[in-house]
């Protein structure tokens, strides 16, 4: 299946602005608050988050993060874990030495005692060594039906890691390179994630960003060939986090879309139409998340495909 009606969320004890994220997050930003200040706003962005979740009938295992480790980023857990449907785990080689404290195994013991199987776990992390990075679902994003993968390279996304995982896993791999203007300058964008998102039926992409033709003809061919209904947005509309969107199953089956209020906003009367056209939304405001964090809704979530034991 495409999609799964379990998420795995991190409720922050530190969030903050990340400084060894920013170097290669230009959607972050700062604010002109303490930190404790944030962290409490961010908190309650999650919490109002997840109970409107909850509220359609998404089953939602929510786990506190350690305040002793100090990783502002645990809220984005999506990076460095993902849960497979063969019971595989996979642990994820991170970019900022801070986010590498995220990695907690005691997190895979509470998924087994809430009933879900693991099989296996294949740990790409010793790739830090090297300085080859591949952040999770931020950098993968996968169509688990046609059995391919789509990722932007960026110094979070190393090729040749992405084609390992790729065998790993019997994926067909896309590569491509999504920019976005930064004072005046095009630079790669951190995460994959923010720039598409995969549906069981349609796609959401802002193929502003890949400026190479070539390659943005490849991946709008792979989409339409698998079809997929294609929803383009522009890059304003993608730092809005538009593009950072992720369909679940909630209650009696029904489909939802999942984003934050600031990504539902910026979108055009016909997108919704477009969107609900295949599913209905579900938003919830993540502004101080966002703003500090330079992710949203689907960064939040870590997916749970793993069997039932």
């Amino acid at each position: 299946m495409q999609i799964t009606n379990t998420i795995l969320m991190i409720r922050p004890v530190a969030f903050r602005k990340n400084e060894q994220t920013a170097v290669n997050n230009y959607f972050q930003e700062d604010l002109q608050i303490k930190n404790a200040e944030i962290n409490k706003k961010a908190q309650k962005e999650f919490d109002d988050f997840v109970e409107t979740l909850r509220t359609h009938g998404v089953n939602v295992i929510v786990i506190d993060d350690r305040k002793e480790t100090d990783t502002p980023d645990s809220i984005f857990p999506n990076n460095w874990v993902s849960f497979h449907d063969s019971g595989t785990v996979v642990v994820y080689p991170m970019f900022a030495e801070n986010r590498r404290k995220e990695r907690r195994e005691d997190i895979f013991d509470v998924l087994e005692e809430s009933g879900f199987k693991i099989n296996d776990i294949i740990d790409y992390t010793a790739a830090e060594e090297s300085g080859v990075f591949l952040e999770g679902t931020g950098s993968i994003l996968k169509d688990r039906v046609h059995q391919k993968a789509y990722c932007a390279l960026s110094e979070r996304a190393h090729e040749e890691l992405f084609i390992e995982f790729c065998e790993d896993f019997d994926c067909f791999p896309l590569i491509f390179t999504a920019n976005q203007t930064v004072e005046g300058e095009r630079k790669p964008i951190y995460h994959t994630n923010v720039m598409m998102a995969m549906a069981e039926t349609f796609a959401v992409i802002c193929l502003d960003t890949i400026d190479d033709k070539k390659e943005r003809k490849n991946v709008l061919t792979h989409l339409k060939k698998d079809g997929k209904e294609v929803m383009p947005i522009t890059e304003e509309q993608m730092h809005s986090f538009a593009g950072n969107m992720l369909q679940v199953i909630g209650a009696n089956d029904k489909r939802f879309m999942v984003m934050s209020t600031a990504a539902y906003q910026s979108l055009r009367k016909e997108q919704i139409t477009f969107i609900q056209k295949h599913c209905d939304i579900i938003h919830s405001p993540l502004d101080t998340i966002e703003t500090c964090g330079g992710g949203s809704a689907r960064c939040m979530m870590a997916e749970v495909f793993l069997p039932k034991s």
